[in-house]
């Protein structure tokens, strides 16, 4: 930085005849803005670009990222696409009612054992529908299908299934874009059937008025449970019960 410092270039720059970008940070902590915005003042048709921040490496700290997109446009012309894998599916919450007292009720070992056999009939019944398994969330799963209608049966099938353990599971749906985000799957339809399955009851599966509209003609029957109010969801939504 001495050295650099000792460094007088002001009298070549009105040479410079290149196009010509100016990057600095406005709260730079090493080198002053004023300097860049002067280097910028005496380059012929030099474009100046502040960003936030006080690190001077423009490829650390704050909007270290905007700087990079900035020097892409400056190089090539525009900037490449943002890169977002997303998808038409459908959701499947389930989760076990009453787990809590259940394994108090039971002791580890016994709620471990359980806990198998409901993974291995939902996974059974994955594999039976072709859903997808993305991740077990304590006791219950999250599951995606490209067709609402094999979700909703994969569904049902499932709750079935699982009383003759002695416990019960409860299971919301909805089909919407998703974000794929790995393996994994994000996005404001992944928290909207998370919040529908947490309206169901016992044994219930509960789809959103989407999943509905999407199936008719299937044969699947749904019992109206009204307009609902889903946690962190704007607006309202209208909720149905599969009927078995």
């Amino acid at each position: 930085m001495r050295m650099n410092s000792q460094i007088e270039i002001s009298g070549i720059l009105p040479a410079v005849r290149v196009p010509t970008l100016v990057i600095h940070r406005t709260g730079d902590k090493t080198v002053s803005v004023e300097g860049g915005r002067d280097v910028a003042a005496h380059i012929p048709g030099a474009r100046l670009m502040e960003f936030p921040g006080i690190d001077h490496l423009f490829y650390v700290g704050e909007s270290a990222d905007e700087i990079a997109d900035a020097i892409e446009e400056f190089l090539t012309g525009s900037r490449a696409p943002v890169a977002i894998d997303r998808v038409l599916a459908t959701v499947l919450f389930t989760d076990i009612v009453g787990s809590t007292e259940k394994a108090a009720a039971l002791g580890d070992q016994r709620w471990r054992d359980l806990l198998d056999n409901h993974h291995a009939t939902i996974r059974r019944n994955l594999a039976r529908f072709h859903g997808r398994e993305v991740k077990t969330t304590g006791d219950g799963f999250l599951a995606t299908f490209d067709g609402p209608a094999r979700g909703v049966r994969c569904a049902c099938a499932i709750a079935e299934e699982i009383r003759p353990l002695g416990i019960e599971i409860r299971a919301g749906l909805h089909t919407g874009e998703c974000e794929m985000i790995g393996d994994d799957v994000g996005g404001i339809a992944v928290h909207i059937g998370a919040r529908v399955a947490a309206l169901a009851g016992s044994s219930e599966v509960l789809v959103s008025s989407t999943v509905k509209d999407l199936v008719a003609g299937s044969g699947l029957r749904f019992g109206d449970r009204g307009i609902q109010s889903l946690k962190g969801i704007p607006g309202e939504w209208r909720v149905f019960v599969a009927e078995r």
